[in-house]
């Protein structure tokens, strides 16, 4: 039965990619990733409700909610008598990896369209007086801050936030241990991984990015070195089925779902590149003339396709980095 359960959600995912752009995939048990609205979101859906790892662009967030709605309905249909109609459980939870409208265009409309669990936390909205019980939005207190410069409207800014290391949730969530770790100076200051615990899924956010180089922002605190450690620490947290493949999965920003092995290869890769800049600087050699001198050129076949992101702009963040932010 379970087994057929997950073959009629892929289905239905497909089908959701060709006509609406957004795609839902089987990770593993009661996790999924729904593609297509911007950056990837990773969701935990169950009894307890739907906990959501980054919200997509703006313009995507009702197809959104509606394909969370569906795929929570069909969860809770799961198991129970062909004609009954359990209504969908509520998004309760909404974390941003990072603060890019990516990945938090649609923290308003999806926290509206939650709902934050009773007898917790509950926000006071000072303009109306109200409680606010919308789904709770978790994120570091550095990336709260830049949303607030970013004049991000209130209700879609963090409820709840962390200053470093670790924030867990207090209780088993669809049956497991949630955590955010924060990756301090990776592609911001206020980066964050989730890590569900039970299910060994970690949400990556654009630290590793499967269809680009690592977006690095130095202007907001990003830093190459931050994107290795992170790299490092994910790598760190990670375990191997067999040999370096299988065991936990990791959800990149971007691309198709990854396992130790893609990850190792591309902390590799990114390594490697860092070693080459830093070789060259230490020649002397200008900006320009690592650029020229094309240390990405190995991969840039596969990652150096994103015009929002080209091979120059890896280097020049690179350069930055490592010379502390001399041109």
């Amino acid at each position: 039965m379970k087994r057929v359960c997950t073959v009629l959600l892929v289905a239905a995912g497909i089908a959701l990619g060709q006509t609406g752009k957004i795609e839902i995939v089987p990770i593993r048990g009661h996790m999924y990733l729904l593609a297509g609205a911007g950056a990837n979101i990773t969701l935990s859906v169950g009894p307890d409700g739907v906990f959501m790892v980054d919200a997509g662009l703006p313009e995507m967030s009702d197809k959104v909610i509606a394909a969370v709605e569906q795929l929570s309905r069909d969860v809770a249909k799961q198991g129970q008598p062909v004609n009954s109609y359990p209504p969908p459980k509520p998004i309760r939870y909404l974390a941003n990896t990072t603060i890019s409208p990516e990945h938090t265009g649609g923290n308003v409309k999806i926290a509206e369209a939650g709902k934050t669990f009773t007898g917790g936390n509950v926000a006071i909205d000072l303009a109306s007086g109200f409680a606010n019980d919308d789904a709770a939005i978790l994120a570091t207190e550095k990336a709260s801050l830049r949303m607030v410069e970013a004049k991000m409207p209130g209700n879609g800014q963090p409820t709840e936030t962390y200053e470093k290391g670790i924030m867990k949730l207090s209780h088993f969530f669809n049956g497991e241990g949630i955590e955010l770790l924060h990756m301090p100076n990776a592609t911001t200051d206020g980066d964050s991984i989730v890590w569900f615990r039970g299910s060994d899924v970690i949400a990556a956010g654009d630290i590793f990015d499967m269809s680009s180089y690592p977006f690095i922002d130095v202007a907001k605190g990003g830093s190459i070195q931050g994107v290795l450690a992170a790299l490092n620490k994910m790598d760190e947290m990670s375990e191997a089925e067999f040999r370096t493949e299988g065991g936990t999965l990791v959800i990149p920003g971007h691309g198709r779902i990854c396992d130790l092995a893609d990850l190792a290869y591309y902390r590799d890769m990114v390594t490697i590149i860092r070693d080459r800049v830093e070789w060259m600087m230490k020649k002397d050699m200008t900006l320009a003339q690592i650029q020229a001198a094309r240390p990405t050129e190995d991969w840039d076949a596969r990652y150096g396709r994103n015009p929002k992101w080209t091979p120059q702009q890896f280097v020049e963040a690179i350069y930055k980095g490592l010379s502390g932010g001399k041109k």
